[in-house]
């Protein structure tokens, strides 16, 4: 499994090289893409040496994968760009080769989703469960896609979303149900054009409409971790438990940090 560049030629990594000059058989979406990936770091194969590993095939190509594997063969899965099985084809094909016995190894690379949480600044929602949610693409229907986006609004987790061009306009409408939650919008990371701004999610649309490049490219959408509701009346009880057996300045401090009042 190994992760080739989300945009940039030069993210490519050492060990990736390596292990295309050294792989037997390719297995990719796309065998023109690819190649023409490989023939930019000088790597040339052959017609015999490429497989074909796409949505509407990977049942199929799986047997294949695993008769090469047992010939001793060097069997290389790539993606179009990314990492292969993230939202792209692999996940069966890594199943099938497990099954059989074979071993499968991870070469990491470039990622549009830690790229985007890296310029997103996004922490932690206090007393709430850590790290985020990867939930991808979501549903092209409008209805099914804004019942997820309610569930996922339900979310204190930051949650990453993926999304092509042609329906970025339609995800941001339904994103803007969220008024004031804080989303991050990464767009063609890596590449020439790459730009990524933070806005309360209700901006969403409006910040799309303000230059029409902004709708090309791939997206990364990372919607901020929720922020946690006040309750004034939790705050009064635990300052009144507090100033029962503390002074009034140290029951204050412990009081806002229990409660995350000010």
């Amino acid at each position: 499994m190994v992760a080739t560049p989300i945009g940039n030629l030069a993210d490519i990594s050492l060990r990736a090289l390596h292990l295309l000059q050294l792989a037997d058989t390719i297995a990719c979406e796309d065998t023109r893409h690819a190649g023409a990936l490989l023939r930019s770091y000088g790597i040339d194969r052959g017609a015999a040496q490429w497989l074909a590993v796409h949505e509407h095939n990977e049942a199929a190509s799986c047997e294949q994968v695993i008769q090469r594997l047992r010939a001793g063969q060097r069997v290389v899965l790539v993606s179009d760009a990314g990492t292969p099985a993230i939202s792209d084809p692999g996940h069966r094909l890594v199943s099938a080769t497990r099954a059989a016995g074979c071993e499968v190894i991870a070469i990491p690379g470039a990622s549009s989703v830690t790229a985007a949480l890296s310029v997103a600044g996004v922490a932690p929602a206090p007393n709430s469960a850590s790290g985020f949610l990867f939930a991808g693409f979501l549903p092209t229907r409008s209805m099914e896609r804004e019942a997820v986006i309610r569930e996922l609004a339900a979310q204190s987790r930051t949650v990453v979303l993926l999304e092509a061009p042609h329906r970025i306009e339609d995800l941001a409408q339904s994103l803007a149900t969220l008024g004031q939650r804080r989303l991050t919008v990464a767009r063609e990371l890596t590449k020439q054009f790459e730009e990524s701004a933070t806005m309360a999610a209700a901006s969403f649309p409006s910040w799309l409409a303000e230059r029409a490049q902004r709708c090309k490219g791939e997206f990364v959408v990372v919607l901020h971790a929720q922020e946690p509701r006040r309750d004034p009346d939790q705050e009064l009880r635990v300052l009144h438990l507090l100033l029962q057996e503390l002074p009034l300045k140290t029951a204050v401090k412990l009081a806002a940090e229990i409660t995350g009042g000010a």
